[in-house]
Order: C-alpha cells, then structure tokens, then sequence
C-alpha cells in the first residue's frame, strides 16, 4: 500500500535533497502562482502577465527534467513504469497545448480565464498523478540514496530545460533530448527581452517585438525538424491530447481539495 508524497513529511520523503522533496516544493510552488494568476486576472496587466511566465517557467523546465530523467528511470524500475510515465506525458502535452493558447491569448480576451483554468486543471491531474501514483511507488523500489541522485540529476537538468510550451517536440528521447539545448538557448533568450523590456517601461518596444518574434521563429523551425520528434508516442503526439470542456462558471479545482488530509508541517 502506498502514501502519496502529499501525505508524508521530508524526513519520509528522503531529506531536502530527495527528487520526492523537491518535486512537491514545486507542486506546493505552483499552487501559490495559480493563486496568484486567479488574483491578478481582474486587473491583468503586467503582474497577471509576469505571474503567468513564472508559472509558465515552473512548469516546463519541471516537465522537461522529468522527461528526460524521472521518467527513464521509472521505466527501468517499475513493472508499470511505461504506462504510468505514459499517462503522465499526454497530461504534459495537455498542458503543452493549452499554455501555448493562453499565450496567444489576452487577459481581455473572453476565452482567456476558461484557457487558463483548464490549463489549471490540467495542472492538478498531472500533479495528482505524480503524487499520488509514480513517486509512491518509486519510493517503494528506490532508497534514499537513489532518491537523492534522481533529486540532484533533475534539478541539475532543469537549469538547462526550455521554459515555454513545445507541444510539437518529443516527450521521448532521442528527440527530447536532442531539442533540449537550442530551445533553451531560445526560450531563455526570449525571456531576458521580456525582462529588459519591463525594466525599460516600454521604451524600444517595438524593437524588442522584432527580436522576440525572431527568436520565436527560430524556435519554431526547430520544433518542425523531423529528428526532434523522433520517440514520439502516438498518444503524446499533438492534437491527442484531451479537450477539457470547460466553462466560466465551472468553479476553479484546487489541488488541495482533492486531497484528504492537510499536508504535513
């Protein structure tokens, strides 16, 4: 029988350093920024939008490291690992899909509260099933030691990880892996313009604009290169991800409803 990661202190868990620990500070991080996002979107403007790219950095450059080491090592260790890591990438490529709408999207654009919940719901499920399902049973077949290397190579990896959506690119190597450095390089680059252009209060915006969608061009011809989908699962591929049909008046799904008791202090 196992314990959902929600449900165990870090000592349990395997220490600070254990991938169990630091992948629930992130969860528990992501809530905060999904309140956030919700408290902003009345007034939108530049602090619903920086909530929204740090919620976006969070959560690919999390997604991306899982990819590429947590989710390896749990097909090599786990009788289910492939279904359950499988199940885990169509909920990435879910979010994939919908981040990159809500990016095209404006806080006063009518659809831009629905695509943000659904993304959030999405969110929730992905994190549930990581929770309470992989890292458990990872847990069960890992020790500590195990643990904390996955911890240590995960958080090493997404130092290096793109931190915006690529639902076209491949959630397997070798294509995930071969994407990893040019769109980070992208993503990263596009994310100092965005800094320096707050900083600048407008001032060379339309300049800014010009390199940005340079930069986003560039990143979209990588995403098209046939190699960069090589691995790709048929279930994962773009497109199959499941429409949440979702409507404004659908109250927003916090995580922490859905679990049955308080996390530990």
């Amino acid at each position: 029988m196992t314990t959902s990661i929600a449900h165990q202190d870090d000592a349990r868990m395997g220490g600070p350093l254990s991938i169990l620990t630091l992948q629930r500070r992130d969860h528990e991080r992501l809530d905060r920024l999904m309140d956030r996002a919700r408290q902003t979107l009345a007034t939108g403007g530049v602090e619903h939008e920086v909530t929204l790219r740090a919620l976006a950095r969070l959560v690919f450059t999390h997604a991306f490291a899982e990819e590429a080491v947590l989710f390896p090592a749990a097909r090599r260790v786990l009788a289910e690992g492939d279904p359950l890591s499988l199940h885990i990438e169509s909920e990435h490529q879910e979010v994939d899909e919908l981040v990159a709408r809500l990016d095209r999207s404006s806080p006063s654009d009518p659809e831009h509260a629905d695509l943000m919940e659904r993304a959030f719901a999405a969110l929730d499920e992905d994190v549930r099933s990581e929770e309470d399902e992989l890292l458990p049973r990872l847990q069960q077949e890992l020790s500590v030691r195990r643990l904390q290397l996955l911890g240590l190579q995960w958080g090493l990896l997404r130092l290096t990880s793109p931190t915006r959506p690529h639902p076209v690119v491949s959630r397997r190597p070798p294509g995930q892996v071969l994407s990893a450095l040019p769109l980070t390089v992208l993503d990263r680059a596009r994310d100092r313009l965005q800094q320096l252009g707050e900083a600048l209060g407008g001032r060379g915006a339309g300049v800014l604009r010009t390199v940005d969608g340079a930069l986003a061009g560039a990143a979209g011809a990588v995403e098209r290169l046939p190699i960069i989908r090589t691995g790709e699962r048929p279930e994962t591929s773009r497109g199959t991800a499941p429409d949440r049909d979702r409507t404004d008046d659908v109250a927003p799904v916090h995580r922490q409803d859905r679990t049955r008791a308080e996390r530990p202090v």
